[in-house]
């Protein structure tokens, strides 16, 4: 028995112990380390001195339409807003077009255009390329909004709450609609005044008039602190701006990736757009005259790659669930409104989100008024879920190829050609994007199989589907020597004819073709009844247009009665012979063993009168002269010899031809992020 007691006491006296320990590591804590509370609004401190929190630089980037008519007059106003909250806002607006240069020339450095982002071959910008750019830019506070959405005061009020979170964040806020904005601001542009000069006291006079929210993929502000931690994980696909689908995606994303706290300003910023009969849709973002029912595909696009990535299609994200920020008797409080819990935010030492813990405060009676009030109206009630769809029919371009060329064609109706099958997208990619940096933008692409036309479809690119395309494209290496490169050739021959007829000049390129310049003037200073074609003669000394030395993959073809004539013997000597359409333009046109040579780089057709002439290889080299892919500065070399393009054929096999121009350095597209490399300066610096 009296051992029993003993151990009785033992347990007593372990446990006894256990408690004053927990006890005092308990008020310890509560003595030197500092409160939930105080660590999530620990304030940030400059180097000026301990205590001293400056405003933090906050840059706003926009993608607006040009500058004209009365969408030009409300994206003014809504800029002049923005900068007319601080100082401390810069803003960044994508666009190529050059009424936006000129809008932002009366604003100084605190109004920049960047136009070096992808764009669609309509002007439309990839909210992904936008997005990667605005990471090049050094501030406290990124943020992205609508070209035409006002921003008011309270904003910046928000901005600065938002930047002592001690914790990486997004804030998403939508946007209201009104008919009628009889406001404007002072010359100084500081100041909102009403139509009779009356200063405007208070911005809740604004919305004394009558407004509706709008939902959230129209209008949806998004701003986020840059800090150490991405807004999602993984990749952003290539979305359309303003087409869909890219705002929800990018809340799904940060939502299922909690690297970031993300929440609904909605009640704390006052933004809106002005709405009237002649502006009721997103269509024109870009500035392309092309049609609504032409603007379909890009929606149809946006919907369908946000089926295919992330979580968006299956996690459904309820905006209604968000955290929201309101502000009560002055203060800011955060509002879980599907728990009816009003919290500050507790935080992991890791730096997620506790989820079930909340700190209660007391509860006051206009406090639950509140949250009732927002459960009542939620800000983004009409945020409904954007759900993608993955589309079961083939994406289409509502555009014909003569659609395409009327777009596209240079004011000298010339139309630069390529095709491609899906093996080769990345080549194909890669040529686009440096056309776009020599700022080329009059071609059109043949699609030979329908792999390459959706992917085409999705990257913005002018493209049209050939019907007697070999099926086989896909499937093998069609590359130089194969039955598949035979028939692929043909197609391009037969294209050419096709297009010369229909009045437009053709400069054919293979997308192995690197371009270092433009070349389309030299080419045109050689007149009508002449086809310009690349040598492929490999010996450095010697004629150049040797038999069947005329490279098929890069020419210059005029839309006139002896080239159209003399392409269509081309055409039908290729459809009945069994090698590629190369020897058949050669035998063609200079006559089988060269019996129509004129000099060292010359032919003369005699029944066309058409005259051929070979390049100078010192400008147009092919993949053999001057072993110039073997030299270790390919790039330089040929600056410094003048090369207008660099062939990368005389290599066998598509990969290792691929491979070669990698490791050159002459590739200009990120396969990672499915976006061109942009090398450029901005048009004006910060």
């Amino acid at each position: 028995m009296k051992a029993f007691q003993v151990g009785v006491w033992s347990l007593w006296s372990i446990w006894l112990c256990g408690l004053a320990l927990f006890c005092l590591s308990l008020y310890a804590t509560q003595c030197f380390l500092p409160s939930l509370k105080d660590q999530i609004m620990r304030p940030k401190l400059s180097k000026r001195g301990a205590g001293v929190l400056e405003p933090p630089k906050i840059i706003i980037f926009s993608a607006p339409r040009p500058f004209t008519g009365s969408v030009g007059a409300r994206q003014s106003l809504a800029v002049r807003s923005w900068l007319a909250l601080t100082p401390q806002i810069a803003v960044v607006l994508f666009s190529k077009d050059p009424s936006v240069v000129s809008f932002a020339g009366a604003f100084d450095s605190r109004v920049l255009v960047e136009p070096n982002i992808d764009f669609t071959f309509l002007g439309t910008p990839f909210f992904h390329s936008m997005m990667a750019r605005s990471r090049s830019f050094s501030s406290d506070i990124s943020v992205l909004v609508d070209p035409e959405t006002i921003l008011l005061p309270d904003f910046i009020s928000t901005m600065n709450y938002a930047y002592k979170l001690d914790h990486d964040w997004l804030l998403v806020a939508s946007s209201r609609n009104v008919s009628d904005f009889p406001f404007y601001l002072d010359e100084d542009g500081k100041h909102w005044q009403r139509e009779n000069g009356k200063l405007m006291t208070t911005q809740e006079e604004i919305f004394g008039q009558s407004w509706q929210s709008t939902p959230c993929e129209g209008k949806l502000l998004m701003a986020w602190n840059n800090k150490d931690l991405p807004l999602h994980s993984g990749v952003l696909p290539p979305f359309l701006y303003g087409r869909g689908v890219h705002n929800s995606w990018v809340v799904s994303e940060a939502l299922s990736s909690e690297l970031r706290f993300v929440f609904d300003a909605s009640w704390t910023i006052s933004s809106f757009y002005l709405v009237d009969q002649e502006h009721q849709t997103d269509w024109n973002i870009g500035g392309s005259s092309a049609s609504n029912f032409e603007r379909s595909w890009e929606y149809a696009g946006n919907s369908h790659i946000g089926a295919l990535y992330g979580s968006l299609s299956y996690l459904k994200v309820n905006y209604r669930s968000l955290v929201k920020l309101l502000k009560c008797d002055g203060q800011y409080i955060f509002v879980n409104t599907t728990e009816n819990i009003v919290c500050p935010l507790v935080y992991q030492s890791a730096g997620r989100l506790w989820k079930g813990r909340i700190v209660r405060f007391g509860w006051k009676k206009n406090t639950l008024a509140w949250v009732e009030g927002v459960k009542s109206l939620g800000q983004l009630s009409d945020c409904s879920q954007m759900v993608p769809t993955k589309h079961t029919k083939p994406l289409d371009l509502p555009f014909s190829l003569e659609t395409l060329l009327s777009f596209n064609a240079d004011k000298n109706n010339t139309i630069l050609l390529t095709a491609a099958g899906y093996s080769y997208k990345d080549m194909l990619m890669s040529w686009v994007c440096r056309l776009r940096q020599l700022q080329v933008t009059n071609f059109i692409i043949c699609a030979l199989d329908q792999e390459i036309y959706e992917f085409a479809v999705l990257q913005g690119l002018p493209v049209f589907r050939d019907p007697l395309a070999p099926s086989e494209i896909s499937f093998s290496d069609c590359h130089f020597g194969t039955k598949c490169f035979q028939k692929v050739t043909k197609v391009k021959s037969r294209l050419v004819l096709k297009i010369l007829m229909m009045g437009y000049n053709v400069l054919l390129s293979d997308v192995d073709v690197y371009w270092f310049r433009n070349p389309l003037p030299l080419l045109y200073s050689f007149g009508p009844a002449v086809l310009a074609a690349q040598s492929d003669e490999f010996n450095k000394t010697g004629p150049i247009n040797l038999p069947r030395r005329l490279n098929s993959g890069f020419y210059f073809a005029r839309s006139d009665g002896s080239t159209i004539d003399a392409m269509k013997k081309v055409v039908t000597h290729a459809a009945t012979s069994d090698l590629s359409e190369q020897p058949s333009f050669y035998d063609t046109l200079c006559g089988e063993g060269g019996s129509n040579r004129v000099g060292d780089d010359r032919c003369l057709e005699p029944e066309t009168n058409l005259s051929v002439h070979f390049l100078d290889r010192d400008l147009f080299p092919n993949g053999a002269y001057l072993d110039l892919w073997q030299r270790k500065k390919v790039r330089a070399a040929c600056v410094k010899q003048g090369c207008f393009v660099l062939h990368n054929n005389w290599i066998s096999g598509r990969l290792k031809k691929l491979e070669r121009q990698v490791l050159s350095g002459l590739w200009e597209y990120d396969t990672s992020t499915r976006m061109c490399q942009h090398h450029s300066k901005l048009v004006k610096k910060v």
